[in-house]
């Protein structure tokens, strides 16, 4: 079948378009301990995927593209069917959050890497509260440095965090939680190798939370690490 100069040219662009999607994806997808790179390549205006000098634009950019900000947040629906003890509905948590804290905590978003203000957070003593309903999360001992571009923590405070089986967009992740309001967190990762008392990073976007020096409402979570029924 002969093709017209068109369908050829329509056919080229494709390919390439192809191709510098993938060469995106392997851009953005984090190693263990290799942070992101602070630009990824301009692949709309690319004739062909280049490895030598990309053209950049920000990452913070790329993610208002709808399918590729698919790849960096969860659409685990089913912690809908799941009971916290706070209650409040969408409407009432859009009156106290702001649209980016309801866009994550509520509609389970994630935070560009790097742009956080507690990823290079490295306080001596204090505890991290969840941003949405205050509940005590993580201890200031608990943070250490990923370089993977969100605040990393080894282990949570007892019975802070509810963990859950995330399979959205056909990967097998295990989503982390506030346990009180059942507020998204980020999710968490197990054996990367970090010398680290519990070998897991919990990745966890900084506008879920909110530090405070105040210690004393750690008395107040008393229960063992929260976990989803039948895991």
């Amino acid at each position: 079948m002969r093709l017209s100069l068109q369908h050829l040219r329509l056919h080229r662009r494709t390919l390439h378009s192809t191709s510098a999607l993938f060469y995106l994806s392997q851009r953005l997808v984090p190693n263990n301990r290799t942070p992101l790179p602070p630009d990824i390549p301009r692949f709309a205006r690319a004739r062909r995927p280049s490895l030598t000098g990309p053209k950049t634009i920000p990452l913070s950019s790329m993610l208002k593209i709808p399918f590729i900000s698919a790849w960096f947040s969860s659409s685990n629906k089913n912690t809908d069917s799941m009971e916290f003890p706070d209650k409040r509905t969408d409407e009432e948590w859009q009156a106290v959050l702001t649209q980016e804290q309801f866009r994550i905590l509520r509609n389970k978003g994630t935070e560009p890497p790097g742009s956080g203000k507690y990823d290079k957070h490295a306080p001596s003593s204090g505890l991290y509260e969840c941003a949405g309903c205050s509940a005590p999360l993580y201890k200031a001992s608990h943070k250490f440095s990923s370089g993977c571009g969100w605040p990393a923590y080894f282990d949570s405070i007892p019975g802070a965090v509810t963990r859950k089986e995330d399979r959205s967009f056909g990967m097998s992740r295990t989503e982390i939680l506030c346990s009180n309001c059942g507020g998204h967190l980020g999710h968490v990762f197990k054996g990367e190798g970090y010398r680290t008392p519990t070998d897991e990073r919990h990745c966890v976007n900084s506008i879920s939370l909110r530090f405070t020096e105040d210690e004393g409402k750690l008395g107040e979570v008393k229960q063992g690490d929260k976990k989803e029924e039948g895991k």
